[in-house]
Order: C-alpha cells, then sequence, then structure tokens
C-alpha cells in the first residue's frame, strides 16, 4: 500500500498531459485532464528505495527488464517528465552524483570499445550509409534524408574552416571517417584520424585502401593524448570531449592547442549542457561507459585557460533532436534483426537510449555546440565574416 502511494504521489503530477497508469495489481489510473495520451503499465514493482536512490537507472532498468511498458510515445513521456514543474525529473531529492569517475588511457579504451565495439554490422542497420554517429546538419529544417543531412554536417565543419588545399588536419575520434575522407578527397588536405575503437580503425583503413588515398590519409588506433609533438594546420573534434571526463577537459583543449600549428584553426563539436555539467547513472552503466556532459561555462573556460581564443559558437540542439528521431525510426524499422543479433533486453535498452536522448534535447536538457577556435588572435587568418561558411 506504501508502494502504490509512493508511485501516485511521483507520477501524479509529473507531465503535462493526461497519462494512464495502470499498475502490478491491474488496477488504473488516469493522472490528468482529458483522454490518456501515452499508458504507463508496471508489471511489477520497483522498489522505492531504488526510485529514490536514482531514477533514471531504476525506472531505465525496470523498462529494459519489461517490469515497465510505455504504450504510445516514448520521447513524448520523457519529454513531458521534463517539462513539468512538479516532475520526480526535476525533483533535487531524485538526483544523485555518480562516484569520480576514472579517464586513464586504459579505462578511455575499455569505456569506448564497450560502445563501438558493439560491431559495425550493429551500426550499419540503422546508421545512415555515410556511418556517421553524430549531430547531422538540417539545412532546410524538414528533410528527411538523414545522409544527405550527415554530409552537410561534415561540409559545415569543413567550410567553418576555411581550409587551404595541401594543408594538414587532425581529426580527434575520427569515428568511421566520413568527415576526414572527404577533408582528404574534396578539400585537398591532408589527414589524420585517431581512434580507440578496433572495429573503427579496421573500417577506415579499409576505405583508405579502396580510395585509394594511402598518399593523403592515414589512421591510428591510438589515444589522442598520445601523439606526441606532431602538429596539424587543423583540428577537428566530433562527439568526443564527452567522453574525456570532467578531469580531463583542460588537458583535452590543452592538447587540441598544442596539436595546432602557429595560427591553426580547431572545430570542436560536442554535447554541452547550458544548465551546468551532469552525469547519467543508466546510461553511464549501459551505453556511454565513463561519459560526462560538461557545463558551458566549464567548457569556455577549460578553451580560454588552454590559450585557445573563440572565434564562433553554434548551437545546434534541434538538429540532434531530429537525427535521434530519424535514427530511432530506422532502428524500429529493424527492430527485429536488432533482437535477433542482441536480444530483446538489449533491443529495449537501445530503443529508450534514442528516445530518451532525444527529450533531453527536445527539453533543452542538453545541447549540441560547435565551437570555432583559433591558435592566435581570434578570427585570424579566417574571412571578416561568418558569410564565407555558407558558401
Amino acid at each position: 500500500m506504501l508502494e502504490k502511494t509512493f508511485y501516485k504521489m511521483m507520477l501524479s503530477k509529473s507531465f503535462p498531459f493526461p497519462v494512464k497508469v495502470t499498475y502490478w495489481d491491474g488496477k488504473s489510473e488516469v493522472y490528468g485532464n482529458g483522454t490518456p495520451e501515452i499508458e504507463i503499465v508496471f508489471n511489477g514493482k520497483i522498489p522505492m528505495g531504488d526510485i529514490t536512490r536514482n531514477a533514471s537507472l531504476a525506472l531505465g532498468e525496470g523498462y529494459m527488464d519489461k517490469k515497465i511498458e510505455i504504450y504510445r510515445d516514448i520521447q513524448k513521456l520523457i519529454f513531458g517528465a521534463y517539462e513539468s514543474a512538479d516532475s520526480f525529473m526535476r525533483s533535487s531529492k531524485f538526483r544523485k552524483f555518480l562516484p569520480k569517475q576514472k579517464h586513464t588511457e586504459k579505462q578511455s579504451e575499455e569505456d569506448v570499445q564497450s560502445h563501438y565495439d558493439i560491431g559495425n554490422d550493429f551500426y550499419k542497420l540503422w546508421l545512415d550509409p555515410t556511418m556517421t554517429y553524430s549531430c547531422a546538419y538540417f539545412e532546410k529544417g524538414n528533410e528527411n534524408d538523414l545522409e544527405q543531412a550527415q554530409i552537410a554536417k561534415v561540409h559545415h565543419i569543413l567550410n567553418k574552416l576555411d581550409p587551404q588545399k595541401g594543408k594538414t588536419l587532425l581529426d580527434i575520434g575520427c569515428g568511421w571517417g566520413t568527415l576526414m575522407l572527404t577533408a582528404a578527397k574534396e578539400y585537398g588536405l591532408k589527414v589524420t584520424g585517431v581512434t580507440l575503437s578496433e572495429e573503427q580503425y579496421k573500417l577506415v583503413q579499409k576505405r583508405i585502401y579502396d580510395e585509394n588515398l594511402q598518399d593523403v590519409a592515414e589512421v591510428r588506433l591510438e589515444d589522442y593524448r598520445e601523439l606526441g609533438d606532431q602538429k596539424w594546420d587543423y583540428v577537428t573534434s566530433v562527439g568526443m570531449f564527452e567522453q574525456v571526463g570532467s578531469e580531463n577537459l583542460p588537458k583535452y583543449f590543452q592538447d587540441v592547442y598544442k596539436y595546432l600549428n602557429k595560427d591553426g584553426i580547431a572545430l570542436i563539436h560536442g554535447i554541452t549542457r547550458q544548465q551546468g555539467g551532469a552525469t547519467n547513472a543508466w546510461i553511464n552503466k549501459y551505453i556511454f561507459p565513463g561519459g560526462y556532459i560538461p557545463g558551458l561555462p566549464e567548457i569556455i573556460g577549460d578553451i580560454v585557460d588552454s590559450g585557445l581564443q573563440i572565434t564562433d559558437m553554434e548551437a545546434l540542439r534541434r538538429h540532434y533532436q531530429r537525427t535521434l528521431e530519424i535514427w530511432d525510426k530506422n532502428f524500429n524499422a529493424v527492430r527485429n534483426q536488432v533482437e535477433d543479433k542482441m536480444g530483446e533486453r538489449f533491443t529495449r535498452m537501445w530503443d529508450m537510449y534514442l528516445n530518451a536522448c532525444a527529450a533531453s534535447f527536445e527539453s533543452g536538457n542538453i545541447d549540441v555546440i560547435q565551437y570555432l577556435l583559433t591558435k592566435g588572435p581570434s578570427g585570424k587568418n579566417l574571412p571578416m565574416t561568418r558569410d564565407y561558411m555558407f558558401k
């Protein structure tokens, strides 16, 4: 009886729209006025203590283990929980800090491989043909062609550098290589990509040889902290600093500074919280071990302290929301294949992850920002206005 009272208290004011909740005893209640837009079914109890200790972990695991079913729209439900002023998602008593995380080179390698080395075949099922696993760029805002939006993102990044043919580029956390290889083929740059993922390394290596780019492109299976004294004219890093950890962010930007030639230019693209840095226990345990979303003041401070100067910043929150919505649509289109390959629990986990992230971007709980940085006075050797980025 006490547990059910706790659930009612937790759920009755958590959503700005009517929700039907069916409890483990088969009884249902509607919270809010009007026809329910979403239904939550509790097939089993989740202990109150687990929820109060860490709601995201307890409820995420509950969904993975089918103790919770959500009918109709998972993203909308989570977005509603972020939007409601009285939601348990906003209540400080449900927010817990994670213990300090390790980000040694060995730990970083293990963390990256646990996520990206699930297998290239898994990501090929639902990513677009470019195998780009970061925020796309929707130039018109309503495109449904994710491949073209990812290609547009790569050009948007490279155009911001105003790159000069024959110069060099380092791509820290190069993924499956689309940005670095586009820079080599279409912008005439000599490129180096680094990754800790063996699966990504093997695929990029194959692409380099298949496209006969050995003279202008190389990929290294190496930690970005191990690159020695080599320098490049440009540095790019997309979706990377979320994985380095709060304690390593100063060193990360110091290394970007170190690897740039005099008057070099960097474009750093990463998920940021404008409200301040945060972790999520469920995502850290099951999706991105060691992940940390830095706050905007933290990022700005680390950039300035490194010696880099900010030339331009662009927030792309809505672009990442749309990217995730398309990913989830693609994912559910091949859901049976994912279940056959990875199992039902894994499939439910990833579906929840994609929806939760889309809801977080939709609500403004997290953002993604591109930082254009220079080693030297801001904007030096770049055009006077931003018009050049769009030509």
